[in-house]
């Protein structure tokens, strides 16, 4: 998987990762999911970066085609996370929320079984656990020994934090934008509800005005729509988008919670003897995930001995602030990477 060393430092190339995984404990199947990667791969393969996306992003995140991706502006030469330095990895979920684009590869309920019917409710229920065990298997596949870092938004920060609180010892360097370390309350008892009794009457357009409302918030709602008309923006998203694996990845999103994988004291001894370094970035008035959640985590860690850093920024965008106000994040990203 890791093929020749390229020349171009900005190149980007796509694949589709194949293995075999037994979600939710069951007899394994067939995954594909579609990789892009930025940069080149050094001799010494220790400059990988593992960048993950957020909810309803796909591995697009760089690049200028067919489309920019949705961190273009932090990955690249010369910027945040330099591809004259780093060779980044970016690689679809399962149950990715896009499954309908033809550009994107992913393996979920839209899937076709053997029978030629689509899995649907017979797809395995899987977890974050799953998900970092097959993106482990990917490192494997690049013959990386670890990761550089791992990075990313939302739950793409979910994803990285999953990485420091199962194998530290992979991902040196962790950087959370717009994440925590649960899903908290607002997400489980009121978002993820929600979200299901809207599925479950087949309204994909008002379940993405859902996930809108809770990203920006009501000023950044206002802000957003001041000039543009809701039904046409919600339209243009609705047209590639599953409502089945928005369903199903929200359930995966609303279980994030480290402490499911250890207790507090015990993640700080494992960061310790690790020297991890942790990033986390949250946006005041936040939705999604409360800055407070983050800081109070952050003044534990930090109390225990460990290297964390955490920032938070305003935005009137909320939650989205992590993809569309990029040079807030960019000097927080670039310290994490370089040192």
């Amino acid at each position: 998987m890791g093929g020749p060393y390229r020349k171009c430092v900005n190149a980007m190339s796509t694949f589709i990762f194949e293995t075999q995984h037994a979600l939710g404990g069951l007899v394994p199947l067939p995954v594909r999911l579609q990789v892009e990667t930025y940069g080149t791969l050094n001799e010494a393969r220790d400059n990988a970066v593992l960048v993950c996306h957020y909810f309803t992003g796909t591995m697009h995140a760089a690049g200028d085609r067919p489309t920019p991706g949705w961190w273009n502006a932090l990955i690249g030469d010369g910027r945040a996370i330099d591809t004259r330095r780093f060779f980044v990895v970016c690689m679809n979920s399962l149950s990715n929320v896009q499954s309908l684009n033809p550009q994107v590869v992913t393996t979920g309920p839209d899937t076709l079984h053997d029978d030629g019917e689509p899995y649907g409710s017979r797809f395995p229920a899987w977890g974050l656990g799953e998900l970092f065990e097959v993106q482990r298997e990917l490192m494997r596949s690049l013959h990386l020994t670890r990761w550089y870092a791992v990075v990313g938004p939302s739950f793409g920060g979910s994803q990285a934090l999953q990485w420091a609180a199962r194998a530290p010892e992979l991902a040196p360097r962790i950087g959370a934008v717009a994440s925590s370390c649960d899903a908290g309350l607002g997400q489980r008892e009121v978002f993820l509800p929600n979200l299901r009794a809207i599925a479950q009457g087949g309204r994909l357009e008002a379940a993405l005005l859902l996930i809108t409302f809770y990203g920006l918030g009501s000023d950044g709602f206002a802000r957003w729509f001041e000039q543009e008309d809701v039904g046409a923006y919600l339209r243009s998203r609705s047209g590639t988008a599953s409502l089945v694996h928005l369903l199903d990845l929200g359930r995966v999103v609303s279980s994030h919670d480290l402490s499911r994988v250890a207790p507090q004291e015990v993640l700080f001894e494992r960061w310790r003897a690790h020297g991890t370094r942790l990033l986390s970035i949250n946006i005041r008035g936040d939705l999604f995930f409360p800055a407070s959640v983050m800081r109070a985590f952050a003044g534990d860690a930090l109390r225990a001995g460990v290297d964390h850093t955490h920032v938070e920024i305003e935005s009137e965008l909320g939650h989205l602030a992590c993809l569309q106000e990029p040079e807030k994040l960019a000097p927080h990203l670039k310290a994490l990477l370089n040192t």
